[in-house]
């Protein structure tokens, strides 16, 4: 807006910001906006184009497959089929994974709180240690875990696996509830501490609710990494009624002599997508925030 537009338009100058006119798209801007517009398009391209593709080749005909004449569902019903039905893969993997996240919300809370609020002897030594399992490779644990759930007699247990990935995603969730509960000012949970709560209530009552977009990051996290193992079931579960959905899907490829059932594979790998990409789509605005809350500390 121009000195001249506000002389013979004053009324024009008292407009608040969100309802003035819109500055006229330059060619310089579309110029510099243009290399963004194409690498984000290009990216998204990448990343979606399998999962499109996966999605239509689970309806369409394959040879060899359950849908071997026009577009249909037949690659779904062998998945359904296979061994003791997908239904049962599929409750297996939500105990598995429901069990995670809430273990890994509950341990992950307190520990992040008891980090953030309170100062003993040995504190960042203790969380650096914490973080430091990060360092140590997956794999290299899965054998002797084995060993100590036998000795316990949590060995072929779903709840045996819900442990174990538990264990694995704390350090990080630890972290995150950590700069989560650091990025809430002190003056909160004081002040709550004055009105007459204790530390376990002022959690549960002022700090639970402020760090809710961090809590979220975690538990979807979490339930990702709980969902989509396949090399924890693969080394704890022997029993095929027991396995999650990941290890059924791959069970699933060599059954017939070895032959591979692509359509029924595919049908598989959407059925494991779909709950992931929902989820996401339903949280993505507290997930960013849980990301950021490290960056708005005070």
């Amino acid at each position: 807006m121009t000195i001249a537009t506000v002389q013979h338009h004053p009324e024009a100058a008292a407009l608040p910001p969100t309802h003035r006119t819109a500055p006229p798209t330059t060619i310089a801007g579309l110029a510099l906006r243009t290399p963004f517009w194409v690498f984000s398009g290009a990216l998204a391209v990448i990343f979606l184009f399998p999962l499109v593709w996966t999605s239509v080749a689970s309806v369409s005909p394959h040879p060899g497959t359950g849908q071997v004449d026009g577009w249909g569902f037949g690659n779904y019903r062998t998945l359904a089929a296979y061994q003791a039905g997908i239904w049962q893969y599929l409750a297996n993997s939500v105990f598995v994974s429901g069990l995670c996240v809430v273990l890994t919300l509950l341990i992950s809370t307190l520990g992040g709180y008891a980090f953030a609020r309170f100062r003993f002897p040995g504190r960042n030594a203790l969380f650096m240690l914490t973080l430091a399992i990060l360092m140590v490779p997956y794999a290299t644990l899965l054998i002797p875990l084995y060993v100590l759930l036998n000795s316990i007699g949590l060995q072929n247990s779903l709840v045996g696996v819900a442990l174990v990935l538990t264990m694995f995603q704390l350090p990080f969730s630890t972290f995150m509830m950590r700069i989560s509960f650091e990025s809430i000012p002190r003056e909160l949970d004081e002040a709550a501490m004055v009105d007459g709560c204790s530390s376990f209530s002022a959690l549960w009552r002022v700090l639970l609710p402020a760090v809710r977009p961090g809590l979220i990051t975690v538990g979807l996290f979490a339930f990702l990494a709980a969902w989509n193992d396949f090399f924890a079931p693969l080394i704890l579960i022997n029993d095929s009624n027991k396995m999650t959905l990941p290890l059924a899907v791959s069970n699933l490829r060599g059954q017939v002599q070895g032959v591979v059932d692509y359509g029924a594979t595919e049908a598989g790998v959407v059925v494991l997508a779909l709950p992931c990409i929902v989820l996401f789509l339903l949280l993505q605005r507290h997930y960013v925030r849980g990301f950021m809350s490290g960056a708005l500390k005070g």
